[in-house]
């Protein structure tokens, strides 16, 4: 039932869309430049890696040493609008129509982390990632990494449709007012460096 709801939603929400995808695409050539998409390879379900898709909110702007300059840097205020209202997100939903995530679960995170979850932690993968989950209407970024793995994995064990559903309408909620964008200090989470409290 779940995955039916997924590709029905998705399928719909991007034909219903498809005008805001062609706006936020133009304008991301337009003030960013190419690629319009950004695609990093994510754990999905077990582990298994997937190329995710999102509209780019950075500048591609290196120091003289051809190294990336610091998120700070490159996050222009048009990509902060794109980051605070999750258009950004929504290529995502064809991966959801593929089958590599799924409407709602624990975010995919990056492959460097695999190997540094405990055992508890990595419960996460148990299920697709998803386009929002738990952790996103419960703090989102605000949040500690400890903090976010837990609500994931008590996602993981008390997931329903009516759970989905329930994250689905305070998803709305959150991008409305805007909370939990970012985290304190950065524009986005610091890296996760291994542990149970980081």
């Amino acid at each position: 039932m779940k995955r039916l709801i997924d590709i029905v939603v998705a399928l719909l929400a991007l034909v219903l869309l498809a005008p805001i995808l062609a706006m936020v695409a133009l304008l991301v050539r337009l003030r960013l430049g190419s690629p319009v998409l950004f695609r990093q390879t994510r754990p999905g379900l077990h582990g298994r890696p997937f190329d995710m898709v999102k509209f780019r909110t950075m500048l591609e702007a290196y120091d003289a040493q051809g190294s990336p300059l610091p998120n700070e840097k490159r996050l222009t205020r048009f990509g902060e609008l794109l980051r605070a209202t999750s258009l950004d997100e929504l290529p995502e939903l064809w991966n959801v129509l593929k089958g590599d995530m799924s409407l709602v679960g624990p975010r995919p995170l990056l492959m460097e982390y695999l190997p540094l979850y405990t055992s508890w932690q990595a419960r996460r993968h148990e299920v697709r990632p998803g386009v929002t989950g738990w952790a996103q209407v419960n703090g989102r970024n605000s949040l500690s990494w400890a903090e976010k793995f837990d609500l994931d994995v008590w996602y993981v064990d008390n997931r329903s449709i009516w759970l989905d559903l329930k994250i689905l309408f305070l998803t709305v909620k959150k991008v409305v007012v805007r909370e939990g964008i970012t985290h304190e200090g950065d524009v986005a989470m610091p890296k996760f460096r291994g542990g149970q409290h980081d």
